[in-house]
């Protein structure tokens, strides 16, 4: 019985000496939380050059500014043989235009300045060559806006015209040249205006010029005022006048007026459709010493684009100043023309 005690104690003995064994070697197997289980790559070849790639700075701006131009040129001719039964008289009749504009905005200041220069001649037979267009517009105008329909303005603006312009006679079947009429500067109008513009959309403005002053000068002797005995030397052949001209608002050694008025600007520019455009533009100035007869213009363009260079245009124009004429001039013209139009 002894020795079978004495067997059992060493088996725990043996046992016991295992088991601490055991947790040896389970401690050296246990994880630290840094161990990497996932073998190493073999590092890189020794002659392999780290490379940077150089990322370019951007160069970001913002650009203020807009612009728009346009070139044309338009063309009118007819003809008719010798035994036309129906009657007509040929003709030939040539127009160019440029027209550009720059818009500046940033917060809520605005700067524009818009350029419109035109003209053209006409030739029927047996007739002298006479103009049926000349204009040179430039309008700058610079705004504050107080709300988004509202801004206050100031704009100067420039008015004159290229070339000559005279008045016509026929005397037994021969024209010729009876008076001077316009010439550059000739007259010239310099405006000045400011006050409160409404501006709904891109497509529409009105101005509401309260305190506007505008230069009238005549800088060409040609077409000034004449006293009676100046036109009788100027125009021996003319039938004589019996008072002393005044052209312009200006009499006989006037070369320079200023006016004082309110005035009112209304611009449109707007697709109708696809190909369809409208423009014009609408100007009454009503002076302070006599706003019963302001004067006012009115220009429209109605332009139907046929290709991307080739259109058809309906001009119209109607004046009323009475120191220019007493009675309402107007004129039109249809023409199929080029033109190129940036940015394209």
């Amino acid at each position: 019985m002894l020795n079978k005690i004495k067997l059992l104690f060493v088996a725990f003995a043996i046992t016991g000496v295992q088991w601490s064994f055991a947790q040896v070697d389970l401690k050296k197997l246990r994880a630290k939380p840094d161990t990497n289980f996932v073998d190493k790559p073999a590092a890189p070849l020794s002659n392999l050059n780290q490379v940077l790639v150089p990322i370019p700075k951007l160069q970001l701006e913002v650009d203020y500014w807009k612009h728009w131009t346009k070139f044309g040129i338009n063309a009118n001719q007819a003809s008719f043989s010798e035994n036309w039964s129906a009657g007509g008289v040929n003709s030939i009749a040539v127009g160019a235009l440029a027209w550009h504009k720059s818009e500046y905005n940033k917060n809520n200041f605005q700067f524009t300045t818009e350029l419109d220069l035109r003209y053209g001649k006409i030739k029927n037979k047996d007739q002298l060559a006479k103009k049926n267009n000349d204009r040179i517009f430039w309008d700058n105008k610079l705004a504050y806006k107080l709300s988004n329909s509202w801004a206050l303005y100031f704009s100067v603006t420039f008015e004159s015209q290229f070339d000559i312009g005279y008045t016509y006679t026929t005397e037994q079947g021969v024209e010729r040249i009876y008076e001077y009429q316009s010439s550059f500067m000739g007259p010239a109008y310099f405006t000045e205006s400011f006050g409160l513009e409404y501006k709904p959309d891109n497509t529409f403005s009105l101005r509401l010029g309260t305190g506007t002053a505008r230069q009238t000068l005549v800088l060409d002797d040609r077409v000034g005022s004449l006293t009676v005995e100046e036109y009788a030397r100027r125009y021996p052949e003319n039938r004589p006048i019996s008072q002393d001209q005044e052209k312009f608002g200006l009499k006989p050694g006037e070369s320079f007026r200023n006016d004082l008025a309110f005035q009112l600007t209304a611009n449109l520019d707007r697709n109708l459709s696809k190909n369809l455009n409208l423009k014009s533009r609408y100007n009454m100035f009503a002076d302070y010493k006599d706003l019963s007869d302001p004067d006012h213009r009115l220009d429209a363009v109605l332009t139907a684009k046929i290709t991307s260079l080739v259109n058809v245009s309906l001009t119209g124009i109607v004046v009323y100043n009475s120191s220019e004429a007493p009675k309402v001039q107007y004129s039109q013209a249809l023409a199929l023309g080029l033109t190129y139009s940036l940015p394209r």
